[in-house]
C-alpha cells in the first residue's frame, strides 16, 4: 500500500513517505465495480431521494473502465510527504518549502468527505506564486491527513476530536522548526483550526477559515437544538439560516455523528456504495460532481479524474470508517462542553464567503465570534470544497487574508 524511510533518530523522527498502491488492490476493486447491485432509480427527477441512480452508473462505468489509478499516486508522489509519531500516532503529511524569501508557514487542514487530495493543485500557488502566473506572497505549506484519514494511523482508541487533533497540529508545526506560522481549514478542517485558535499555541498567529464552524449563541440554539427562529434578523442572516438548518439534517451528519461503526461496514465493502456517501454531501458539490460525470463540464478543479483521486483514496486505504468517526468524536466533545461558556478567541482571524458555501455566512455573524476579525472577503466562484475548486482564487484569498500578519 505504501512505504516509508525510517530515519534512525527516534520516535520523533520525521520520515520521508512515498505512496505505492498495489496493483492487486486496484484488480479487487475493478472486480467490486463490475459485480455493484444496483437499486430502482429514485422516484423522482431531481436529487431530492438522494444521489441519482444515472450518476452513479456513470460514475461507476468511468472508475472501472477509464480511470488512470496511476495518476493518484503520481499526484501524491509528486510532492514531499512525511510521516511522523504525535501523541502514539503516526500522522501523515505533505510538507513543501517555498524558495521565496520571507515565505511565511501556514498549516492546512482538509474535511470530510475530502482529504489532502484537496489541497494539492493548492502548494504549488502557495508556494511558488511567481512560476503559477502570479505575484505577491509565498507561504511553506504543510497539509495533514487527519487522524484515521488517508496514510494517518487509524486510532484505536477513542479521543480523537478536533481539539486533540488541534494539538497535534501544534506539536507537527513545532517539530518542523515553525516558530511563527497560521493555520487554515474548512468543514471539519475548521473545527480543527477554530479550536487551534481556541488553545492559542505558542507561534500560532493566525487563522483563516471558508466555513464558519461556530454562530452566534442563538443561531446555534436554532439550527442544533430546535429554538425558534430569532426575531430581528436581517434578511442576509435568514438566507444564511435555512440552508445551515437544512445541512444539519443531513443523513451524513446524524449517522456519523451517531453510529459510524454501523455506515462504515457498507462505506469498506462497496465501492459504489463509498462514493455516493461522499457525493451526497452538500448540494452544490453534488450538482457539480453529477455535470462532472454526466457531461463531462467540470467546475475549476472538480473533474472526473480528481474526484475519483479522493474517493480512490478513501478505498485504498479502507479509511471510510475511520473517516467518519470523527464526528463521533466530536459530537461527544461537544456534549461534554455544552455547560462551559462559548470559548473567546483573541487571535487575529480571517475568513472568507465561497458562494456555493452550504451557507454565506454574514459578516455580522464572524465578527460576533471573533473579535479580532482582520480580514473578511465574499469572492464570487466556488463552494465548499474551495481550495479543490478554485485553487488560484483561494491561494489569493490566503496571501490577502494574512498580509496583515506577515
Amino acid at each position: 500500500m505504501s512505504t516509508t524511510t525510517q530515519h534512525p533518530t527516534g520516535v520523533t523522527a520525521i520520515r520521508p513517505f512515498h505512496a505505492d498502491f498495489a496493483g492487486e488492490a486496484v484488480d479487487e476493486l475493478r472486480r467490486r465495480l463490475s459485480a455493484t447491485r444496483w437499486p430502482t432509480r429514485e422516484l423522482v427527477g431531481d436529487a431530492s431521494q438522494g444521489v441519482q441512480l444515472a450518476t452513479m452508473q456513470t460514475l461507476v462505468r468511468y472508475w472501472a473502465g477509464e480511470y488512470d489509478f496511476g495518476r493518484l499516486e503520481a499526484r501524491l508522489n509528486a510532492v514531499a510527504q512525511f510521516k511522523t509519531r504525535i501523541d502514539g500516532l503516526d500522522v501523515h503529511f505533505i510538507h513543501v518549502k517555498s524558495e521565496h524569501a520571507g515565505a511565511l508557514p501556514l498549516i492546512i487542514t482538509h474535511g470530510w468527505p475530502g482529504s489532502i487530495v484537496e489541497m494539492l493543485d493548492v502548494v504549488g500557488p502557495l508556494t511558488d506564486p511567481t512560476a503559477h502566473g502570479g505575484g505577491g506572497d509565498a507561504f511553506d505549506v504543510v497539509v495533514p491527513s487527519l487522524p484515521g484519514y488517508g496514510f494517518s494511523e487509524v486510532p484505536t482508541s477513542r479521543g480523537w476530536d478536533a481539539g486533540r487533533v488541534a494539538r497535534a497540529w501544534a506539536e507537527l508545526m513545532r517539530r518542523l522548526g515553525y516558530s511563527r506560522y497560521v493555520a487554515q481549514g474548512g468543514d471539519v478542517g475548521a473545527a480543527v483550526t477554530d479550536t487551534m485558535a481556541i488553545q492559542a499555541p505558542d507561534g500560532l498567529a493566525g487563522i483563516h477559515l471558508n466555513f464558519l464552524r461556530r454562530q452566534p449563541p442563538e443561531i446555534t440554539a436554532t439550527v442544533f437544538g430546535g429554538a425558534p427562529v430569532p426575531e430581528g434578523l436581517t434578511e442576509a442572516e435568514r438566507a444564511a439560516l435555512a440552508p445551515l438548518v437544512r445541512q444539519f439534517k443531513k443523513g451524513y451528519i446524524a449517522e456519523q455523528g451517531q453510529t459510524p461503526q454501523t455506515i462504515g461496514y457498507s462505506l469498506t465493502d462497496s465501492p459504489a456504495g463509498l462514493a455516493s456517501w461522499i457525493l451526497d454531501h452538500d448540494a452544490d458539490a453534488y450538482a457539480k460532481a453529477a455535470r462532472a460525470f454526466l457531461d463531462g463540464s467540470a467546475s475549476g478543479g472538480l473533474t472526473r479524474d480528481a474526484i475519483l483521486d479522493n474517493i480512490t483514496l478513501y478505498w485504498l486505504t479502507a479509511t471510510g470508517t475511520s473517516a467518519a468517526r470523527i464526528y463521533w468524536e466530536n459530537q461527544h466533545a461537544a456534549a461534554a462542553a455544552a455547560a462551559q461558556a462559548p470559548p473567546e478567541v483573541s487571535l487575529p482571524v480571517a475568513f472568507t464567503v465561497f458562494p456555493g458555501e452550504i451557507f454565506r455566512a454574514p459578516r455580522h455573524w464572524a465578527e460576533r465570534v471573533y473579535p479580532n476579525l482582520v480580514y473578511f472577503n465574499e469572492v464570487d466562484r466556488g463552494g465548499h470544497f474551495a481550495a479543490w475548486e478554485e485553487p488560484a482564487l483561494f491561494a489569493d484569498e490566503m496571501r490577502a487574508a494574512f498580509r496583515s500578519l506577515r
